[in-house]
């Protein structure tokens, strides 16, 4: 059978955390958290759903962040996609390729509903996974609970124990391995820029079985056979 392969988007598909993070850690400063740069956030709320990052940023800036914090983020950010956004070098000939090997693949973000499926339309990869595009939306509790990974898992109709995982966040790893899935880890983002090497050792200690930082060699280690498990 071939394999089952489930993406986390934002970082590891499309170049979106860069703006997520600027946009998120400027509207911190206007509450008061005035010593909060992106680089820092990344390391606190990467894969968190928006919701749990709001509930972050008001404790480090002393008071509670506004009701529509997250609404207020994702209007921003959609308003910059469909400029702003590019997919992850290489994204287009990886998901190709998996797809023309019979890989089953689905999508589960923390983004909004409506923010995945504009990010997705905007750099030309929602055709891989039309019906099987899933947000932290659609579950109770997003990352770094299991909830998410097991509803991709079931628009695959594959056991989640079969299921392989490209995270670029400890968050989403962890809810990766309380799902009983095989996690890889991403550092080919442009927001680890300057930081690769610290990050994939965040992601090896939060139970990734391999960290790769090109989308080229996840395609080689997952097509070839030899698959860490």
């Amino acid at each position: 059978m071939s394999p089952a392969i489930i993406f986390d988007l934002d970082g590891c598909l499309v170049e979106s955390e860069v703006l997520s993070l600027k946009a998120i850690a400027d509207e911190a400063h206007r509450l008061g958290a005035k010593e909060l740069d992106p680089r820092e956030l990344g390391k606190e709320v990467l894969g968190l759903k928006m919701s749990r990052i709001a509930e972050w940023v008001g404790g480090r800036a002393g008071r509670p962040a506004p009701e529509d914090f997250a609404e207020r983020i994702d209007r921003l950010l959609m308003e910059q996609y469909p400029t702003d956004l590019k997919p992850v070098i290489g994204a287009h000939e990886l998901l190709a390729a998996l797809h023309r090997e019979g890989c089953q693949m689905a999508v589960a973000t923390g983004s909004s509903l409506a923010r995945m499926a504009l990010a997705l339309r905007t750099t030309g990869i929602d055709d891989f996974f039309e019906g099987r595009s899933c947000s932290a939306d659609q579950v109770a509790n997003g990352k770094p609970a299991p909830d998410l990974f097991l509803f991709a898992a079931q628009a695959i109709d594959r056991d989640p124990t079969d299921c392989i995982v490209i995270e670029d966040s400890p968050h989403g790893v962890e809810g990766a391995l309380a799902a009983g899935m095989t996690p890889i880890g991403f550092v080919g983002g442009g927001h680890l820029e300057g930081r690769r090497d610290d990050h994939a050792e965040t992601l090896r200690r939060a139970g990734c079985v391999a960290v790769v930082d090109r989308l080229d060699a996840f395609q080689s280690l997952v097509l070839s056979g030899r698959f860490p498990t």
